[in-house]
């Protein structure tokens, strides 16, 4: 119960995410015929329309993470199918790529941490990201070392060489 509610919450997000960047360029709006006389009917009924096309949706990852494994349960029992969704996972090794990869329109959705839409908003973009859900309640770090270490403190650290991760990423500034 816990898996579907899980994959029923990560598909209504990234259908909201997909939904979310629907739209017309307001440039070319003058040149788009008017619609006049639309109606839309909405149904309230749980089960996808399997009699249309699937959405095709293409997720840029962060990285592969033991913490997204409810995403990769997910895909893996075919729940994305399920709902009518053909998900693509692309693996963008940094924030930095992978946000690149969504605003250049590679990519639907990007897994990332909210620091990278900050950047790109702080520099004054225009068509900046949005940032619409939370995938992890914790950050996923973890501290190893070479040989144990009994009885750890942190002050144990002081005046050590500390790998925390690549050039640039949020995490070397933990």
């Amino acid at each position: 119960m816990k898996k579907k509610f899980i994959s029923v919450l990560l598909t209504s997000a990234l259908t909201v995410g997909l939904l979310s960047a629907c739209g017309t360029d307001s440039a070319n709006d003058s040149d788009a015929p008017s619609k006049t006389n639309t109606t839309e009917t909405v149904s309230n009924t749980t089960k996808p329309d399997t009699s249309s096309a699937p959405v095709s949706v293409t997720l840029n990852e962060v990285a592969h993470s033991i913490f997204y494994a409810p995403m990769y349960a997910a895909i893996e029992n075919g729940y994305f199918e399920d709902e009518g969704i053909e998900l693509t996972l692309v693996t963008g090794f940094g924030a930095d790529k992978t946000m690149t990869a969504v605003i250049s329109g590679e990519a639907d959705i990007g897994f990332m941490g909210s620091e990278a839409s900050i950047y790109t908003y702080n520099e004054g973009a225009t068509d900046y990201v949005v940032n619409f859900a939370q995938l992890t309640q914790r950050a996923g770090n973890f501290l190893v070392a070479r040989e144990e270490m009994d009885d750890f403190q942190w002050t144990d650290l002081k005046g050590k060489n500390v790998l925390g991760g690549r050039k640039g990423g949020v995490h070397i500034s933990m």
